[in-house]
């Protein structure tokens, strides 16, 4: 079984890497030769914090960095018998990677988009008919290295023989996916976002503070972490994105908060670098 992943930030990198685990060879893409590189930096960090906490012996480190080849051609994705997507979550970025992959790989292929929040048979549109039963979602969550969750996601057209295999591969490398019916934001972007524009408009109403209320959700509905700790992982900037596809798609429940607009307009987003909404998650700045 050979497997491709388009994009190589920090989604494409680690799915790349739960097969790479799996005993796997793996082609991973970007057209940016450094977001290559610091993919490939960020996943041997990861598999050495790995050793060092006893999740992976030296062996596997080594084994699964041999199994992973990076490559900036996305024509290298011509052997592959299954290649995910997992670019910026934008329908044209999407669409045009998923045409050239169309173009590029063999009939047999399977092709598996990760987007978050896009219907998969809107982006089954940019497919040829012939492919299209070979298409499917496949929503990893972040860390994929230690999330097991996937929601598979078969479009209109995907044959059931595609959902069974992608479902029993997946359970191969150690994932637990779940099928869920092609709707925008599927199940569980719904749930997190419905409970993280609650959160920060408790925050904007002077209700609790953003620390407060991670602790509150940490010790009270026993979550492993709290809602502002959470998007200052994954950045708020990728939450307003999400939530302004769910406000499209479902009206005002949805409606992203005034607060959120104004900390992502003023750079306040988390992650690398940036200032989030808790003095602990700003000051690590590991993602």
């Amino acid at each position: 079984m050979k497997v491709g992943v388009v994009g190589a930030g920090l989604m494409g990198a680690e799915i790349a890497l739960v097969f790479a685990l799996g005993g796997m060879p793996v082609m991973l893409n970007d057209l940016d030769e450094a977001a290559l590189e610091r993919g490939m930096l960020r996943l041997a960090n990861l598999l050495d914090k790995g050793v060092d906490r006893g999740f992976y012996s030296p062996r596997q480190r080594d084994q699964a960095l041999e199994h992973i080849s990076p490559t900036p051609e996305l024509s290298h994705m011509a052997n592959c018998d299954l290649v995910t997507e997992a670019v910026f979550e934008a329908l044209e970025a999407k669409e045009t990677v998923l045409r050239s992959l169309d173009n590029i790989c063999k009939p047999e292929c399977i092709l598996a988009s990760n987007t978050s929040t896009l219907p998969i048979s809107t982006l089954a549109a940019a497919l040829a008919p012939a492919r299209r039963g070979r298409f499917l979602g496949t929503h990893y969550f972040s860390p994929v290295s230690r999330m097991k969750l996937v929601e598979v996601i078969p479009g209109f057209d995907t044959a059931p023989e595609t959902t069974g295999h992608v479902t029993r591969l997946l359970e191969t490398i150690g994932k637990a996916p779940v099928r869920v019916k092609d709707v925008a934001g599927f199940a569980v972007n719904r749930l997190l976002h419905a409970m993280l524009i609650e959160a920060v408009k408790l925050v904007e109403e002077g209700v609790a503070t953003p620390e407060d209320l991670d602790t509150a959700c940490r010790l009270g509905l026993g979550h492993p972490i709290g809602p502002f700790a959470l998007m200052d992982a994954v950045t708020s900037s990728l939450c307003l994105q999400v939530q302004d596809i769910l406000h499209e798609a479902y009206g005002e429940r949805f409606r992203p908060p005034a607060l959120l607009k104004q900390r992502v307009a003023a750079g306040l987003v988390g992650g690398r670098g940036h200032t989030g909404w808790t003095q602990k998650a700003a000051g690590k700045n590991e993602q």
